[in-house]
């Protein structure tokens, strides 16, 4: 059953996207659909019927043989893998019908839903590896399709832009993975996830030299591990491609950026908890900077004015939330966030493509307005993704020790309430900014509501008055997503972060027995726990009343705090420092050994051989050619007498 889930979307990619023509732009679709969708059913009775308590591995092949080095392709059997395979093959299996709609007007489909399922293919081999090596293969494997996906429009300049921007920034990231990987294997010796995690323990009381200084192993490597992730996961100072990452097709904004590939770094983290947990440094830097993430995305978010880019900005400050509670050793909880926000931001990111699909390409939420009863089953899917994005729900209700609400309510607070209880060095930090971020997540969310559905239609006329809803090959997946939005919180509270945690994740994740932040959550005051619903009231409270209630505000505000609006627009001019700093030097350099080292060096002395020596010489010996024999006898007699001289005078 795991072979055939981490397979088979590879094999449909293959006859998809090298046999389209044969089978055609439909049989394309439907074969790579239908396979996917079997794998998300399989993926769903895995969840359902493995063993918590167990972690086995299933070996699909021998793979490296290298003196010491053994890898093996397998399966990695746990909690961790099949909580992934559902939020994968899910998320998949619904773009992938969703995209039957979304691109039925474009000519390469059979090219796209290829490479839509090659990279599922990849992001399933990176959640079941057993291994490092099997999980970089399948880390750069997503990379890959990451760079085909966003820059799959190959006519749009600015999408080939995206697409290597994109492929450059997570390069350095994976630098960084990279180098973690080979310091694990210096250390340990092995590959394995088993061998590394009982190596754990030696590692925080080992050192090696790096850079010239004598560093602890642990902390190290766990800090290198994490640059990676900040890449994939576009955290702070390496989070600069998601956003230019919306030039791809909507369902590519879904599939990768939303919801599965951006958390693999997040997944690395918990994957990795039985070395982060021996590595207080490194987790403090993993709080911070996630917290620190989830704040700055979220200011971006107030002014944008691309829905997709409010979105990718939601998506990049939800992530903030996941590495911030995993940085304070909670790692349950960043799974629970990662789970249900698959499903919210999905749905929010599809219906974003239903309204844009409806507008008629159009992304300027300042060119909408009025959309509500033109798209309506689009507007209830969105208002409840909404709901769960910003933390709707009955605080301090309990129902069989279950809150009540919307999945962002219950994994968000989660989240929260363990920052508060935590007694790490970051907590208070953490608690404070995921709080704000609350508050400000809360209002851009209701602003994209009001400004696309409420309100008197703006922009082209024409497109609002043939706006229409999406054919139901859209709109159900929409519905299938809000199912998850609604319920998925409550449903999975128990298992995931509740009272059966322990026996749900078994030995998937690693706390150490000090580690009870946890179970203290639980118990924090009604104050803490009320705090996150207050955030969200807040946002909306100040939203409606600038949207809705006194639409000319935010126009007044802009000119009044001009500076901060283009800061904020201009997402605090990251792109901007970067072309300076790293750009435009890079430029500057490229462009100077093309002129002076390729040019004028390199083919400069080819060029000077070619039209200056080689001419001499040639015209040279062609003098000496005379044809008289006189002259051939006399060089002959030169060359002998010269020969005897170097003899006599070597003694050779």
């Amino acid at each position: 059953m795991y072979s055939f889930i981490l397979l088979a979307p590879l094999v449909a990619a293959v006859i998809a996207g090298f046999g389209g023509r044969a089978i055609g732009e439909r049989g394309a679709m439907l074969l790579t659909t239908g396979t996917v969708a079997v794998a998300c059913l399989l993926s769903w009775i895995a969840f359902f019927t493995f063993d918590h308590e167990a972690v086995r591995s299933i070996v699909i092949a021998r793979w490296i043989e290298s003196g010491s080095l053994s890898v093996e392709w397998g399966v990695r059997v746990d909690a961790l893998t099949v909580v992934m395979l559902c939020v994968v093959t899910s998320v998949s299996a619904l773009v992938h019908a969703y995209s039957m709609g979304y691109m039925a007007d474009d000519p390469a489909k059979p090219r796209f839903f290829a490479y839509l399922s090659f990279f599922t293919f990849a992001m399933l081999a990176l959640v079941t590896a057993d291994n490092l090596v099997q999980m970089f293969f399948g880390w750069e494997g997503v990379g890959v399709a990451s760079y085909l996906l966003i820059g799959f429009w190959r006519h749009k300049e600015s999408a080939n832009r995206a697409a290597m921007k994109a492929f450059i920034v997570n390069r350095v990231g994976d630098f960084g993975y990279l180098l973690g990987i080979f310091g694990l294997f210096y250390m340990v010796d092995s590959m394995q996830f088993d061998d590394v995690f009982a190596a754990a323990p030696m590692l925080a009381d080992s050192t090696f030299r790096f850079l010239g200084m004598e560093v602890n192993a642990a902390e190290t490597l766990a800090l290198l591990l994490f640059i990676g992730a900040m890449g994939k996961s576009a955290q702070l100072f390496l989070h600069t491609w998601l956003p230019d990452a919306m030039e791809g097709p909507t369902p590519v904004s879904a599939l990768i950026h939303a919801a599965t590939m951006v958390t693999a770094g997040v997944f690395l983290v918990c994957r990795m908890s039985p070395l982060f947990e021996v590595a207080p440094t490194a987790q403090w830097v993993v709080t911070v900077i996630g917290a620190s993430t989830a704040l700055f995305a979220a200011t971006i978010g107030l002014v944008q004015t691309d829905i997709k880019r409010v979105i990718a900005y939601s998506t990049c400050s939800q992530l903030g939330y996941m590495f911030a509670i995993a940085g304070l050793g909670v790692y349950q909880a960043a799974m629970f966030h990662l789970f249900t926000h698959a499903f919210f931001k999905a749905l929010l990111f599809l219906g974003a493509g239903s309204v844009i699909h409806a507008m008629h390409h159009e992304q300027d939420m300042r060119h909408y307005g009025g959309l509500k009863d033109k798209i309506p089953l689009t507007f209830w899917m969105m208002m409840i993704g909404t709901l769960a994005i910003t933390g709707v729900g009955l605080p301090l209700v309990y129902v069989l020790d279950t809150p009540i609400g919307f999945a962002g309510f219950i994994s968000k607070d989660v989240i929260i309430e363990s920052a508060y209880a935590a007694q790490a060095p970051a907590a208070n930090y953490a608690y404070l900014l995921l709080l704000a971020a609350a508050a400000m997540t809360s209002f851009y969310s209701w602003r994209l509501m009001f400004m696309t559905f409420y309100g008197k239609p703006r922009g082209d006329m024409h497109a609002h008055e043939q706006a229409h809803e999406s054919p139901s090959v859209m709109t159900v997946p929409l519905i299938v997503l809000a199912v998850g939005a609604g319920l998925a919180g409550m449903e999975f509270y128990g298992d995931f972060v509740g009272h059966h945690e322990a026996a749900f994740w078994g030995a998937s994740i690693f706390t150490a027995e000090s580690n009870t932040v946890l179970h203290d959550s639980h118990d924090v005051s009604k104050l803490v726990k009320l705090s996150p619903f207050l955030a969200m009231l807040g946002g909306f409270a100040l939203a409606w009343w600038m949207y809705i209630r006194s639409p000319e505000l935010p126009g007044q505000l802009a000119e009044r705090h001009q500076g901060l609006y283009q800061f904020l627009l201009n997402k605090w001019w990251f792109d901007e420092l970067y072309a300076f700093i790293f750009i435009r030097p890079a430029m500057w350099v490229g462009r100077f050994l093309w002129k002076k080292g390729d040019g004028a060096t390199i083919d400069g002395a080819i060029n000077g051989l070619a039209m200056g020596a080689v001419p001499w010489v040639t015209r040279l010996a062609g003098r000496a050619q005379s044809g008289f024999l006189y002259h051939y006898a006399f060089a002959m007699l030169l060359g002998i007498s010269a020969l005897v001289t170097w003899y006599a005078v070597t003694g050779g």
